[in-house]
């Protein structure tokens, strides 16, 4: 492991290269007010040192070598506690919160391999490849979530299902820009290939046909995932909690089926403030009248 402030002939520099990104700017809610309020403050945590994370690895100013060198130092600093210097309050935060709720750190750790990954890797070959990148950058996220809320690890399957499909839709629709400012394509290679399609189509102006149908295939895999998803709120003890899962579940079928009608390279697809709403009375139904409690 490099830690930062050994590097020779170089000045320490601080861990972190914020790109001033917040809850706001995410496609789905980040520890809402349906939450319970003494658990949003690890749901911020855990946030925050995300943000950190994924802000260094999409960091352009950075070598693969210096983010993973970041990214390296963020994990032992969530390991351990010893100093590391200035700059690692965020993982030093989250181990205690994660300690405090006896929740394992892999779900901190997880991420920043993940992160790792995206330093280096900028093209998936086919889908198994993009699926076991999503265990480690979206699947933990719900795992924290379900571990701080008490519920069952028999929720892990759905949720897994479910922060995959999230994270194959914000790639779907993000696709050009994560080619222009990130020379990353998440969509498999095998499937361009397939169907007469190449990478470079991401930098028109519209989708082509065989391009078209690349993209309904993984929102085929992502239908597949939130259907998987469904029991989820229904099975879990916590009303709140099952209001807002219930939510996003609804929200990322209703940007599957937009992602379907509307094309991203033409303009970004995104949810509408009456999808928001539909969605939260969806969850709203769950939560109160249709959940069927498993054992814990």
């Amino acid at each position: 492991m490099v830690q930062l402030d050994e590097r020779p002939d170089a000045a320490p520099l601080a861990p972190e290269a914020p790109s001033g990104k917040g809850a706001g700017d995410e496609n789905f809610p980040v520890g809402s007010f349906l939450l319970k309020a003494e658990l949003r403050p690890h749901v911020a945590a855990y946030y925050a040192f995300a943000r950190a994370g994924d802000d260094i690895s999409d960091d352009g100013a950075l070598s693969p070598q210096e983010k993973i060198a970041r990214l390296d130092a963020f994990a032992a600093a969530l390991i351990s506690e010893a100093g590391f210097g200035h700059g690692y309050a965020k993982a030093h935060r989250l181990r205690e919160s994660l300690t405090a709720r006896a929740i394992s750190l892999d779900r901190g750790l997880d991420l920043l391999r993940a992160f790792r990954q995206d330093a280096e890797k900028t093209r998936y070959a086919n889908f198994d490849e993009l699926e076991a990148y999503c265990r480690h950058s979206a699947n933990p996220v719900g795992r924290f979530l379900i571990d701080l809320h008490g519920e069952s690890p028999a929720l892990y399957p759905a949720s897994d299902a479910l922060c995959s499909a999230l994270q194959v839709l914000n790639h779907l629709q993000d696709c050009a820009k994560d080619l222009q400012e990130l020379n990353r394509v998440y969509i498999p290679q095998d499937w361009l290939s397939l169907h007469g399609s190449r990478t470079e189509d991401l930098t028109r102006s519209a989708l082509t046909p065989p391009l078209r149908t690349v993209i309904n295939r993984m929102l085929d895999r992502c239908d597949a995932w939130v259907l998987a998803a469904q029991p989820l709120a229904r099975a879990m003890k916590d009303r709140r909690f099952a209001c807002e899962a219930h939510m996003i579940v609804a929200l990322a079928g209703r940007l599957c089926v937009r992602l379907r009608r509307q094309d991203m390279l033409a303009k970004r697809v995104a949810l509408s403030k009456l999808d928001f709403a539909a969605a939260a009375l969806a969850g709203l139904k769950i939560a109160m009248f249709e959940r069927t409690l498993i054992p814990a």
